[in-house]
């Protein structure tokens, strides 16, 4: 139940980053990012304008206050927003960081910080993401609060998501914009953007770069 849209970018030409949504369909693309290039052959897509990591106080699994910009303050960081009832891009995203991770040598595997922020606030609990995480990677950082706060981070990140809402068949559905956003330990830029279509080879290949604060 996915349906991909467009978020126009610019730079001297205008260039296409595709969001996707699980649960439905996405509507409302936020902010552009300027690319520096043609990423179409590659799964990291490098921005020549960085955002601004958001200023975003949530609640963690341990149920208590998470100040997103303090607690990853120059350090590697990748954000991620989706929820724990979604049936194929979340979890398959999250294992595949969570494999590539696994990887990296342990001081670098300490050092990165990979943020879970949810899109259904309702269901995914503390205790609930506690649950989730621990079968992915017990180091992620799982995030939830009220849903208004949580979608204006999301808008800030160029990323679109929808209050969580009922199908056609009764079943609670989250939509949600499905781009990994990593952020500089040099700057604290959110430098280089993954789509939903970036494999775990794709990680394994960049995080030792990105954990450095390089371009893949």
């Amino acid at each position: 139940m996915r349906k991909k849209t467009f978020t126009a970018a610019a730079l001297l030409a205008a260039a296409a980053l595709t969001l996707s949504a699980c649960g439905g369909d996405d509507s409302g693309a936020g902010p552009a990012a300027v690319v520096s290039e043609d990423s179409s052959q590659q799964a990291a897509t490098v921005l020549d304008q960085p955002f601004t990591k958001p200023d975003l106080v949530l609640t963690d699994t341990q149920g208590k206050p998470y100040d997103l910009r303090e607690e990853t303050a120059g350090r590697p960081t990748l954000v991620y927003f989706g929820y724990t009832h979604c049936p194929d891009v979340c979890p398959l995203t999250m294992n595949n960081i969570a494999v590539a991770k696994k990887q990296l040598p342990k001081a670098d595997q300490d050092a990165l910080r990979v943020v879970f922020v949810t899109t259904d606030p309702d269901r995914d609990t503390p205790a609930a993401l506690a649950a989730w995480l621990k079968g992915i990677d017990s180091q992620v950082v799982g995030l939830t609060g009220d849903f208004a706060t949580i979608q204006t981070a999301a808008r800030a990140l160029g990323i679109s998501i929808e209050p969580p809402h009922k199908d056609k068949n009764g079943k609670v559905v989250s939509t949600h914009g499905t781009q990994v956003i990593a952020f500089s330990p040099k700057t604290d830029g959110g430098y280089v953007l993954y789509g939903e279509d970036a494999k775990v080879d794709d990680y394994i290949k960049d995080l030792p770069r990105i954990v450095k604060g390089q371009n893949p």
